[in-house]
């Protein structure tokens, strides 16, 4: 009735032991009882800031036993100090497996319970009330997310200080949001506000400001001034081998970071041996199963795919999702994004039915994950829509662009380069079907907004980069023999690795077809 499995050291008990031993205690005795459980299975989970694969691993193999012991404590009010701690211990398990909708429900349980016991202004309060926000943050839900951090900067400049350490995190997490939202004019004030007090307070070649000094090279590369951002790479690179080591996931993440550079220049040969040694690196580090090794691997078959080598891209491919799915589970974000990357090899190479499965894949666990109006959600039926449209199934496409144009207008604005790609996408199709009279009314939300870098388009005899600042109009472009984003996937676009305390990293769907930038 009760086994010991030799594998993890742990013993399995039969369902029916598990039934007699709750019908023998009386109810008082089995909330007791559920309430040591729950302090038991909470403190076993560890918070470290590196994680390593032991950790995910443990914590997939007790979940059932959160799940369990979680039931019982619905009743039971969260004001104890250590139910306090165990809640915030589920929370923090929920949140690093992308069960967010979990996480804030056992978050919100602890501040209810800071708040009663310790007011709502005090420090480990604004603590829980940060890592709600962060929650918001990872839903992609970022106005809330502000919401929720501007009450914790309020909170904390009152207590502590404007330049204390603790007020600066929340402007960093503050401004990874404006960065997340494409605001990197703001982002970059934000930063530099942080920057400012930690060089004062910590010190140039302290972590956390070389964290700062890593986030604002990274915006330096999303706004293409790769130079400069490959500069302030080499000022962090510096100082971290020196205060952390080579080897420090810090230092691996910047050289993580440059070779993405070096990529976004075209030089894949470079890119591919600063992934190399960030693999090499995170492999003896961390080990080869560990999300951030995982990620690297994911970078490398996305560089083979860019060069048209999609064999050997899905091999890398297939590496990182066994890893991923072995780890993190088949339906966490990061897992999905390496479904969502073959699907579009997929798509590349005609195999449309299989790319439709394979995005299907990726869409109910987003679904599920993240929700229905999520912005990767929207970039997967974004693509499914596209692929459709390879198919001549203008009438089932044009509802899921619909569907995707209405999720994107309700949760970035018309004006967010993700809602105009839609838009553009929507435009095409309604052509297409020779409906001129919707495409025109489309083509009224047109607005090309102002990016700093140029971007690539074709003519029908060549690629090539143009300044959009100086074009007012979608039909400036077509007067010109321009095509934008004329059914062909855009180059990939993506992110760097922001530095944040518990390692969030931050990742950028690319959508296939009718693409502005």
């Amino acid at each position: 009735m009760a086994k010991r499995k030799q594998r993890d050291d742990s013993f399995n008990i039969h369902p029916l032991v598990h039934m007699w031993a709750r019908t023998r205690l009386k109810p008082e005795e089995q909330q007791k009882k559920a309430t040591e459980a729950f302090i038991i299975v909470s403190t076993a989970v560890t918070t470290d800031t590196i994680r390593v694969l032991q950790d995910w691993d443990f914590e997939r193999r007790i979940m059932a036993h959160i799940v369990a012991v979680e039931g019982h404590m619905k009743p039971v009010e969260i004001v104890d100090e250590r139910l306090l701690k165990g809640g915030y211990m589920l929370g923090y398990v929920y949140s690093t497996h992308g069960q967010y909708s979990m996480a804030l429900e056992w978050y919100v349980r602890v501040l209810a319970g800071k708040e009663k016991v310790l007011g709502v202004d005090h420090l480990s309060t604004l603590t829980i009330v940060q890592k709600i926000a962060s929650v918001f943050d990872d839903q992609g839900r970022y106005g809330k997310a502000l919401e929720w951090y501007g009450r914790v900067l309020s909170g904390r400049e009152e207590v502590l200080g404007v330049g204390h350490p603790d007020t600066l995190t929340t402007v960093h997490d503050m401004a990874l949001i404006f960065s997340k939202q494409g605001k990197y004019g703001k982002a970059l004030q934000w930063y530099g506000r942080v920057l400012v007090g930690r060089e004062k307070a910590l010190g140039v070649d302290h972590p956390s400001t070389l964290t700062t000094v890593h986030n604002m090279a990274l915006i330096f590369g999303q706004q293409g001034q790769h130079g400069k951002a490959l500069d302030w790479y080499g000022r962090v690179l510096a100082g971290d081998e020196k205060v952390l080591g080579v080897d420090h996931p810090d230092t691996l993440t910047t050289v993580h970071n440059m070779a993405l550079i070096f990529n976004n220049q075209g030089q894949y040969g470079k890119a591919l041996e600063w992934y190399g040694r960030a693999l090499v690196g995170y492999e003896k580090t961390l080990g080869v199963d560990h999300p951030s090794t995982l990620r690297t691997v994911h970078c490398m078959a996305s560089i083979f795919e860019t060069q048209g080598q999609y064999r050997k891209a899905l091999e890398w491919y297939e590496r990182a999702l066994a890893g991923k799915e072995k780890v993190l589970g088949a339906d966490h974000p990061s897992t999905l994004t390496t479904v969502y990357d073959m699907a579009s090899i997929f798509g590349k190479q005609g195999q449309y039915s299989k790319a439709l499965e394979w995005y299907q894949r990726v869409l109910a666990g987003e679904e599920k994950a993240l929700g229905v109006d999520h912005p990767d959600t929207l970039t997967t039926l974004h693509n499914m829509a596209f692929i459709l449209t390879e198919q001549g199934q203008y009438g089932k496409a044009l509802d899921w662009y619909e569907r995707v144009l209405a999720g994107e207008e309700e949760a970035l604005g018309i004006d967010h380069p993700s809602t105009q790609d839609t838009i553009y996408s929507l435009v095409t199709l309604y052509e297409i079907m020779e409906q001129q009279e919707q495409a025109q009314e489309l083509r009224m939300k047109l607005h090309l907004p102002l990016p700093s870098s140029p971007i690539l388009v074709t003519t029908p005899s060549t690629t090539l980069a143009v300044d959009i600042t100086t074009i007012e109009t979608l039909e400036a472009l077509e007067a010109r023999g321009i095509i934008v984003g004329e059914k062909v996937a855009r180059p990939r676009a993506e992110m760097g690795m922001e530095r944040v305390s518990d390692e969030e990293v931050v990742s950028k769907r690319r959508k296939l077809g009718g693409e502005l930038f």
